[in-house]
């Protein structure tokens, strides 16, 4: 973009080098705005991507063992498409076995609900019927059995997502109880007995509560990966798309370079010996930078060698339109006049080889001093 910022503006604006009336102008401007509007869209487009890339970075390198390595990624998706295909189902296959999980604990609840000492847990503590007055001061959290059930059979969704989340409310039941009762008191004596058979019964449960747990954080980290690898492979996918764009500004650009060109005159040789003279008064670094413009257009040509003939009136309209805008652009921005692209320069001579061989020359000299 950097040729087109400076070729096709300025030759836009340069009125005496085109030979076309206004609304060609304003049409190949109209072109260049949307052009530049639509690399702004692919930059977007390329900072989301490289963000997505950085933050898969640092997440490798935090969690480096949670994300496959390189050689192990192909195999990984391979087995990931087909995991794909079995995702429902193996989600299916552990809201079962949760199911049944809590279904085993439900009959736990009934046993203990069945015990004689029961009922004064089976509804809510009647605080005010009981002139409770400091009850909610001393329990931040009430619970009792009838919350549970209604938690355990809410008809959009269970309230509990794990057979731990009941277990926790259970014991807090009797927690409560013996927290805000005296021990010598019989509530709180009954509680305490009702948590001990709920605790044993829980430790015949737990071996499978914990096997199923394993299994649910191995398909969760399994689950990441694949949400890794898809995002990747949707990213890879926009970075294809995003070069095959890239690529048609390209050549868009191209093509209205050319056309431009064709709407330019051609440089007269007096301009030609302009330019030249012009080159040899820029710098070491910018004569470089200028000597690259022509090797790009022309790729035997080896700009960086210690003896560079270079032939102003060998080279395209295009190559010399560049040389033009980037001198202009050096002269600027060192503070010299473009005038000295004018016939008042001492050092201007006919013979345009000679004259940027010895300038190249000099400057190689330089580099090789450094």
């Amino acid at each position: 973009m950097g040729i087109v910022d400076a070729l096709i503006p300025e030759t836009i604006a340069d009125a005496e080098n085109l030979n076309v009336n206004g609304s060609d102008v304003e049409d190949i401007g109209q072109r260049v705005d949307d052009m530049f509007m639509k690399v702004d869209q692919l930059e977007q487009t390329l900072n989301k991507v490289e963000q997505f890339y950085s933050s898969k970075k640092q997440l490798h390198t935090s969690k480096g063992s949670s994300i496959p390595k390189e050689k192990d990624k192909d195999k990984h998706l391979a087995s990931f498409r087909k995991r794909q295909l079995d995702a429902s189902r193996r989600e299916s296959a552990a809201t079962k076995r949760m199911q049944e999980l809590m279904r085993q604990f439900g009959t736990i609840i009934r046993q203990i609900t069945q015990h004689k000492w029961a009922g004064p847990f089976m509804q809510p503590v009647d605080v005010v019927g009981l002139g409770l007055h400091d009850y909610y001061d001393v329990i931040e959290k009430p619970m009792d059995f009838s919350t549970i059930k209604n938690k355990m059979e809410a008809k959009d969704c269970s309230v509990y997502k794990s057979v731990r989340e009941i277990y926790a409310d259970v014991r807090l039941i009797f927690k409560n109880a013996m927290k805000y009762n005296d021990e010598r008191e019989d509530v709180h004596v009954m509680a305490k007995t009702l948590l001990g058979k709920v605790d044993e019964k829980w430790l015949q449960l737990l071996p499978k509560v914990d096997e199923e747990e394993k299994n649910r954080k191995e398909e969760e980290a399994e689950a990441q990966i694949d949400m890794q690898l898809a995002q990747e492979a949707t990213h890879a996918r926009i970075s294809k798309d995003l070069n095959i764009e890239l690529e048609k500004v390209d050549r868009d650009l191209e093509e209205l370079r050319d056309m431009v060109l064709q709407k330019c005159r051609r440089m007269s040789t007096e301009e030609k010996k302009k330019l030249s003279t012009a080159l040899t008064s820029l710098s070491p670094e910018d004569l470089d930078n200028a000597l690259l413009i022509v090797s790009h257009d022309y790729p035997n040509f080896h700009a960086t060698s210690r003896e560079v003939d270079l032939d102003i009136d060998s080279l395209s309209e295009s190559t010399l339109l560049k040389l033009k805008f980037f001198v202009k652009g050096a002269m600027q921005f060192h503070g010299k006049s473009s005038a000295s692209m004018g016939g008042n320069n001492s050092h201007q001579n006919n013979n345009n080889k000679r004259k940027i061989y010895d300038a190249l020359a000099k400057s190689s000299q330089k580099r090789s001093k450094k």
